[in-house]
């Protein structure tokens, strides 16, 4: 099985090859806890657990590591505002997190380490840097200096000379250059720190992912993923950072990224106030639907998130009604094909996602496995379609229910809907009373519903 994936350093799609061979380590950035995670978020966590998938199927080891970001100053503020403990604040967003990408399907990955318990090998590693050169202490602040470096920029393809000096980062009048971006800070009481020998303070974000990857996974790993809103200045620092350590050795073989979500015609983010989390979209929609639509582009390009969800719902509704009509009374879903060898695949699934992780077309292949089975006239073939569909849908991370439990699901949705539209014209013929019957049932069902300028949401409770 060859794969091939598009490697962001050479701009190039290259030929996977792990650097032990039949072993693979993976890195993918994870969420910063201070508040729920929006939907676009939601892709890096679906996209690298399909290419783990991938790779269980043809190496014998792979070792996937997700971080948990739970030291920033997002998450500061956040708990200063909602009045609770910093270690309290990020503790519930981050259960928060993984309850929502496992509606999402993911899978678990094998280590997810959290910045605060890696605090001696971040400080090991800053304190390399400045002794061999790339960093120095002002102020009680530990700085990564950029010019020391003359492969910074060749990442995310910008060079020191087209860099605006400030552009993106803090201008302070301790920095030796404006690029310099910072490895420690020091913490007022009220702010979490740690001893070091600069002074009681904290990690900067960048270092952080460069300690924990180190220490998981070694000085040089196969693969880092994460958005493509992170290749500039995240994964570049990190990059810059972990190279000078390594003595001039990148730290990372391939560098994979995912485009960005639309929402509206805009870039999803809270910035712009265009942000959908993933447990609001959890409450009107099955985390499988949500899923097909974070796989129904390809990962590098941006998502338009309206469409594709629209598109998913009934595409997945097609993959189901062949599961269904050639139903022979069994409850086999995808994930009993978990543990199965990589001949059980449809191979035209298989070669979709080989080369370079193209789930659209995956997806085309399994809709022409479906149609196959609408076809099929005798019960081997039947048999052997319905195989190739399901252990598809294992890789893939969709078809894990039963197809009448999908079918149910969908069908206690419309009822919600149905008792909304009544409740509406009830209000509109100023029937409040039966309006208000129709909240309390449904509040009875376990659903809430809130009346906005936009029209009545409602979520599960």
């Amino acid at each position: 099985m060859e794969i091939t994936l598009h490697n962001t350093q050479s701009g190039q799609r290259e030929r996977f090859e792990p650097l032990v061979p039949g072993e693979v380590s993976v890195y993918v950035c994870g969420p910063t806890v201070y508040d729920l995670q929006h939907i676009g978020n939601g892709r890096p966590a679906v996209i690298f657990d399909v290419l783990v998938r991938l790779l269980r199927l043809a190496y014998a080891k792979v070792t996937y590591v997700r971080n948990i970001t739970d030291v920033d100053d997002k998450i500061n503020a956040a708990a200063l505002e909602s009045g609770e403990s910093i270690a309290a604040h990020t503790a519930r967003y981050a259960a928060k997190y993984l309850e929502d990408v496992a509606e999402l399907g993911v899978l678990p990955p094998d280590v997810e380490p959290r910045a605060t318990g890696h605090i001696e090998p971040i400080i090991a590693m800053i304190a390399k840097l400045i002794d061999i050169g790339h960093a120095y202490e002002a102020e009680g602040h530990v700085l990564f200096h950029v010019p020391s470096d003359p492969l910074y920029g060749t990442l995310s393809k910008r060079s020191l000379e087209d860099m605006r000096d400030g552009a993106r980062v803090e201008v302070a009048p301790y920095k030796k250059d404006p690029k310099d971006f910072v490895l420690w800070k020091p913490s007022t009481p009220e702010l979490p720190g740690w001893d070091s020998p600069w002074g009681r303070g904290r990690p900067g974000w960048h270092i952080e992912c460069s300690a924990m990857i180190r220490t998981h996974l070694g000085p040089v790993i196969d693969i880092h993923g994460g958005g493509s809103d992170l290749a500039f200045p995240h994964h570049e620092n990190e990059s810059a950072q972990s190279r000078c350590v390594n003595g001039g050795t990148p730290s990372v073989r391939y560098w994979l990224h995912n485009g960005m979500l639309t929402f509206g015609g805009a870039k999803m983010a809270k910035s712009v106030g265009n942000v959908v989390t993933i447990r609001d979209l959890l409450d009107r929609h099955g985390g499988e639907a949500l899923r097909y639509a974070l796989l129904s582009g390809h990962y590098r390009q941006e998502l338009q998130w309206e469409e594709s969800l629209t598109h998913a719902e009934r595409s997945l509704d097609t993959l189901y009604q062949a599961l269904r009509d050639t139903d022979d009374g069994g409850n086999d879903t995808a994930a009993s094909y978990s543990t199965a060898g990589a001949d059980t695949f449809p191979e035209d699934v298989l070669d979709a996602l080989c080369a370079d992780l193209n789930t659209p077309r995956a997806l085309a292949a399994m809709h022409a496995l479906a149609a196959d089975l609408h076809r099929a006239e005798d019960d081997d073939s039947v048999r052997a379609l319905r195989t190739a569909l399901l252990a598809g849908g294992w890789l893939l991370g969709i078809l894990t229910k039963s197809p009448q439990e999908h079918f149910q699901g969908m069908a206690q949705d419309a009822t919600v809907e149905r008792m909304i539209e009544e409740r509406n014209a009830a209000r509109a013929a100023r029937d409040f009373a039966r309006a208000d019957e129709i909240r309390d049932d449904l509040a009875a069902r376990g659903i809430q519903l809130e009346d906005t300028s936009d029209g009545t949401r409602w979520r599960r409770t």
